[in-house]
């Protein structure tokens, strides 16, 4: 579960939220980068399955305004039916993908996207303890100076509900 009981506004388009358009769309292509550092652990075993990288490329396609929310979010749903049966790092991967395509519908799938990628590191470096420090790390080099300081605010607000990854 990465999403939290109670919303950030500053994370809602909708309902008085006070996201921007724009930072939104941050969001969604930071979210996709994410995925895509990960996606490797993914195709490695299943190579043949597109659905994770359709997704990513959903999500960076909704940003561009090229396609809708809802087929951005119909095509997550498609990765995460590929992480389904999987087990490990292509799972969290695969996941990752899925909710990096979810980001246009919902702004906080943005972290989901994160996490499942260390996660997927962690567990394709099993015993190397820095890992997933070492992706976070480059994941937040990644961040675009606009939603900078949001992400890592909601990092810290949610790290219990994502697996503690961002403060290991």
């Amino acid at each position: 579960m990465i999403l939290p009981k109670v919303r950030d506004a500053r994370l809602s388009i909708r309902r008085g939220g006070t996201l921007t358009e724009a930072d939104h769309r941050h969001l969604a292509l930071w979210a996709a980068t994410c995925a895509e550092h990960v996606l490797h652990l993914f195709e490695d075993e299943q190579g043949s399955d597109l659905r994770p990288r359709e997704a990513i490329e959903a999500a960076r396609a909704w940003a561009r305004e090229e396609i809708s929310m809802m087929d951005a979010r119909a095509l997550g749903g498609h990765a995460m039916g590929a992480a389904r049966r999987l087990h490990g790092a292509p799972r969290y991967a695969a996941y990752s993908a899925g909710q990096a395509a979810r980001v246009g519908h919902v702004a906080e799938h943005d972290l989901g996207a994160a996490a499942y990628a260390i996660k997927a590191v962690r567990a394709a470096n099993s015993g190397v303890q820095i890992a997933g420090r070492t992706e976070r790390d480059w994941q937040r080099r990644q961040l675009d100076s606009s939603i900078r300081s949001l992400v890592l605010e909601d990092q810290a607000r949610r790290d219990a509900i994502c697996w503690s990854v961002f403060t290991e």
